[in-house]
């Protein structure tokens, strides 16, 4: 890398270490402060993800690669891998203490961060030359914009799209030049495996830069379509190479729960412009800050006539053209690879702020733009602020920060104007000098004789970049900090490791007794992912790639879910606990981070249970029955087995009163209630339930029925619900003993399960249907004895393998979907890249080579 742009990416990279972790500071946020930063799906889903690397890295994860047994009762791991954990910086966890999970997961973000402004300054300098420093000014402004420090610090795996842009644009000017084609393919790779959705975004807005380049460069046709068939054909490769992440994170998704999606809309006109100022936050609209210095100078590039007018024209139209693709409907698809976002919808916001840079960058590169350029970029700034000023997202803490950037801004953008000296601003700095009298006069003045020569233009230029490092500095610290306490206001929050992980942690690892049965972390969860923050093998999970069969599966059975169901919760029930071969539960009291209130018992407990082995054996039914509508039948229907007495109710707005076997065990299932119930005269604290739009609440056990056979179950609700007929089942934990007798006297003797299969050995003449305590997502083959794998069978959601009494043993091996098509993909783009290779050798080999001749002075001077 040439000097200038080394200095300037080390320059960027450290502006934007110490501004985000002054912006940190100043929130009083992990690890500067008391204030958690683990919100919503940092918390849920990439710290735990991120602590089941750290698992597998140390070799400590029930699993592997291809299967995670801890989450969802055994998932599909390769498409979770593809899309949380396959950034290089992912592997840093290793070098982190178990316990330091939280921590590992900040320093991958800041380092990210750092990365995508080094990046971008070493980008801005590949596209036109100029400043150092300002380049890498500009590159702290696009790796600090609204969009990450609103939205991808808690989605740590965007920021790699956030690094990938810059990275691909870089490829685009190779290719423009005829540069490095291997290491170009190797970028659009590297990008692709480390984040493919975002580094699809990035794709595209490579590609429009790319294009945008070609119309400038005055190429001839024939030569620009060459240039598009390279790119067209780099792109191919690189995304060829990567196909073996990408076809099985693609598969993934269509097996995936079809979670919740809204409608988009977008937003108006002050919304979307308030978002380019600082200090403004909100989780549905796009995140455009940039800093005022960078977004003066791209407002001021239409204005600016030292730069050329297609350069002027073409930039501008860019901007405005991405902006606007984000406002309609099929575009915002299309940015989105056609898929709605579930959540924040505006993911694509980065690019915007990469485009106004460039723009920025453009502007800044032929020449400070003049007074009257700058006069009318801050005339449109005005005007921004005027119609943004409507929003309620514009805050009062807004106007005094903005105003001190802008200050700042124009400030040290005259002040370099005037160094200059060039077109409008000498004489701009003749009155100047003029109007700032004698003593300041000397310390501007060209011809001081006190100075050297070197000193007397360094000195107003160091002046200039303060203000502007200053103004950037204290907006984008505003900005960063504001959003991190507006995020604890309206996103769910999570305390990071601590006393109650330690403690679930280590009764986890004393009572795992895995494969012989499963620990499930409880009920009582402290994020969505317990099973791979603090251990066991639950049916606790949360991924985009949640399958569909293990969400109908457990709705059947009574169980919970949130977030439309990607996020599908622990199922405390003895017989649940029973199929899926669960003999120990932890319970922990509730998280106090969660209640707000001090943990009013510390213990961890575990409680056991006699259950089956993970494969069990069944009679063969003539007809299958398919799930009912009773979460209790359906739970019978899997044991095989009655084992429940489900009462008629009597329902009022406070009880709900039946009739049912002494002594047996009383259960409510009220999906769509929100609120608590509690037995009358059990001890304990009441049951709650959680629900609404996107959550369904989970069947909860409430003690046990009085001698008298009469309960009465109190009810607090905290919003309008309702208590379906059958909703209370009674248990009797004698018939399941009994069947689960008759479970184990059949099931396997013997359990052994690797990173991808599972094999079970079975009592002599077993006849039926094997059945295996997981999940039939797609991806498992089965065999009995020596027999053929072919595509298991669903048992109700389970893996099942016929029997014929000739085979004592069972052995499924699991593939995900899409693993050999990428692999062959993969291939074959490999093999590309190496003939592309040996034929560019021979031709490079073939071509004369020009007559070696000592370099004369002219030449030297063109060097130079």
């Amino acid at each position: 890398m040439p000097r200038p742009r080394r200095a300037a990416a080390g320059f960027a990279a450290l502006i934007t270490v110490v501004v985000f972790c002054a912006a940190d500071a100043v929130a009083r946020s992990y690890p500067f402060g008391p204030r958690t930063r683990t919100v919503n799906d940092l918390g849920n889903q990439y710290v735990p993800f991120h602590a089941h690397l750290w698992d597998l890295l140390h070799g400590r994860a029930d699993g592997g690669l291809l299967v995670n047994w801890q989450s969802g009762y055994g998932s599909s791991f390769l498409p979770d891998l593809g899309t949380y954990l396959t950034s290089p910086f992912a592997l840093l966890v290793a070098v982190f203490p178990r316990d330091e999970i939280d921590l590992a997961v900040y320093v991958i973000t800041v380092l990210k961060v750092a990365c995508a402004a080094a990046a971008m300054a070493w980008l801005l300098l590949a596209l036109r030359p100029g400043r150092w420093w300002a380049a890498g000014l500009l590159g702290a402004s696009y790796a600090l914009c609204g969009w990450t420090v609103a939205a991808a610090v808690y989605n740590l795996m965007w920021l790699d799209g956030l690094i990938a842009l810059p990275l691909l644009c870089l490829a685009g000017e190779w290719i423009l030049h005829r540069r490095r084609p291997l290491l170009g393919v190797l970028v659009v790779t590297a990008a692709w495996i480390a984040n493919f959705y975002t580094a699809y975004m990035a794709t595209l807005a490579a590609g429009l830069v790319l294009l945008l380049r070609l119309a400038l460069s005055g190429l001839p046709p024939r030569r620009k379509a060459a240039v598009a068939g390279r790119a067209g054909l780099t792109v191919a490769l690189g995304v060829g190479l990567a196909a073996p992440v990408v076809t099985v994170v693609y598969f993934g998704t269509t097996h995936a729960s079809p979670g919740r999606f809204t409608e988009f809309k977008p937003v108006g006109a002050e919304d979307l412009l308030a978002r380019l100022l600082p200090t403004t936050y909100s989780f549905g609209s796009p995140a455009l800050f940039v800093g005022t210095t960078a977004l003066l100078l791209a407002l001021a590039l239409p204005f600016h006539r030292a730069a050329p007018r297609p350069v002027r024209v073409g930039w501008t139209l860019l901007v405005a053209g991405v902006t606007l693709s984000m406002q309609w409907g099929p575009t915002h698809l299309l940015w989105h690879a056609f898929a709605a976002p579930q959540g924040s919808p505006y993911r694509q916001a980065f690019v915007v702020c990469a485009l106004l840079v460039m723009a920025a960058w453009h502007a800044l590169s032929y020449g400070v733009p003049a007074p009257r350029a700058l006069g009318a970029a801050t005339g449109v700034l005005a005007l921004i602020v005027a119609v943004a000023a409507r929003s309620d997202l514009v805050r009062q803490v807004a106007w005094p920060v903005l105003l001190l950037a802008t200050a700042g801004a124009l400030g040290g953008l005259m002040l370099l104007g005037v160094v200059s000296g060039a077109g409008d601003w000498r004489l701009v700095g003749d009155r100047g000098r003029r109007f700032l009298g004698d003593r300041t006069r000397r310390l501007l003045r060209v011809g001081d004789r006190r100075l050297p020569a070197g000193a007397r233009r360094t000195a107003p230029v160091a002046l200039a970049v303060v203000l502007l490092l200053g103004a950037q500095f204290g907006e984008t610290v505003a900005t960063s900090a504001v959003a991190s306490r507006l995020r604890l206001a309206h996103l769910d929050d999570y305390a990071p490791w601590g006393d109650r992980q330690q403690r679930q942690a280590e009764v986890i690892a004393r009572a795992d007794g895995w494969p012989r049965y499963r620990t499930d972390p409880g009920r009582e969860q402290t994020v969505a992912n317990d099973p791979m923050l603090v251990g066991g093998q639950g049916a606790q999970y949360y991924s985009s790639h949640t399958s569909d069969v293990l969400l109908r599966t457990l709705t059947a059975l009574g169980g919970g879910w949130t977030s439309g169901g990607r996020s599908l919760q622990s199922l405390d029930n003895a017989v649940t606990d029973v199929i899926f071969s669960v003999g120990a539960r932890v319970h922990s009291p509730p998280d106090p981070h969660q209640s707000q209130s001090p943990e009013p018992d510390g213990r961890v407990t575990v409680s056991r249970q006699d259950v089956p082995p993970l494969v069990t054996v069944r009679p063969t039914a003539a007809t299958a029955p398919a799930f009912g509508p009773s979460p209790y039948r359906n739970q019978e229907l899997l044991l095989g087995a009655r084992v429940y007495t489900v009462p008629r109710l009597v329902v009022s707005a406070e009880t709900v009163s039946a009739r049912c076997p002494a002594g047996s065990e009383a259960y409510l299932w009220a999906p769509h209630f929100a609120g608590t119930a509690q037995l009358t005269g059990a001890s304990g604290p009441a049951a709650r339930f959680r629900s609404d739009a996107s959550k369904r609440a989970a069947m909860q056990p409430l003690g046990t029925v009085p001698p008298s056979g009469r309960l009465t179950i109190e009810l607090s609700a905290h919003r309008p619900g309702r208590i379906p007929a059958g909703a209370v089942g009674c248990l009797d934990t004698g018939k399941l003993r009994t069947a689960v007798q008759r479970l184990k006297n059949t099931g396997a003797t013997k359990v052994t399960v690797s990173d991808s299969a599972i094999r079970a050995e079975l009592p002599a003449g077993s006849k039926g249907i094997a059945v295996v305590a997981a999940p039939r997502i797609a991806g498992w083959r089965c065999a009995a004895g020596n027999s053929a794998a072919a595509p298991a069978g669903n048992y109700h959601g389970l893996i099942s393998v016929p029997l014929d009494g000739t085979s004592n043993t069972v052995t499924c091996t699991f593939r995900p979907p899409g693993l050999r098509l990428g692999m062959t993909v993969g291939g074959v783009a490999f093999v590309t890249v190496l003939l592309l290779g040996v034929v560019g050798v021979v031709r490079r080999r073939r071509s004369p080579r020009p007559s070696a001749r000592p370099a004369s002075r002219e030449d030297l001077a063109k060097i130079a």
